[in-house]
């Protein structure tokens, strides 16, 4: 990739950034195309830090690789409880990297949806790692909260998948 497109892409990413304040979102991600074997994924996620002292003050959070960052005014304690779902009793986290699909394979029937309840052990989603399809299974029984992760999105170590209570 050459300094130009670098330099259109730090620039996409730091409007990126002022498009999420500016309308008073907390995530936003966007695939960018470039051609056959080329493209840009960015996902901006702001997230509140919660200070002891019950003063808190929203943090961006810029997931790959965004060389900017982005200013947002104190929230008022109350309206800084936002949840962190990695900190969620109930989220279910990557126990790899790789890419997540929420079905067996493309067009089937997703394993689970939002408000479904499942069983420990059930097969929730699969992540891809090195080729090979990890079946991951749900660590409790309980109904499906929230899906945090998109089909086909890249996953970390530890990010939240999903929410089961």
């Amino acid at each position: 990739m050459s300094k130009q497109s670098t330099d259109a892409d730090v620039a996409f990413i730091q409007a990126l950034a002022e498009l999420l304040n500016k309308n008073d979102l907390t995530e936003l991600s966007v695939k960018r195309e470039y051609g056959e074997d080329d493209s840009l994924e960015v996902r901006v996620v702001k997230q509140a830090n919660i200070v002891t002292t019950a003063v808190a003050a929203p943090a961006p959070v810029i997931h790959h690789a965004a060389p900017t960052a982005v200013a947002a005014a104190p929230a008022p304690a109350a309206a800084a409880l936002v949840e962190d779902p990695a900190q969620h009793p109930g989220a279910v986290t990557s126990p790899m990297v790789g890419t997540v699909y929420l079905a067996a394979e493309p067009g089937a029937t997703p394993f689970v949806s939002i408000g479904a309840t499942v069983s420990e052990g059930q097969t929730v989603l699969i992540i891809e790692a090195m080729k090979t399809m990890n079946h991951i299974p749900a660590p409790r029984a309980g109904t499906v909260k929230r899906i945090l992760i998109e089909d086909g999105s890249p996953v970390e170590y530890g990010a939240p998948l999903m929410i089961i209570e």
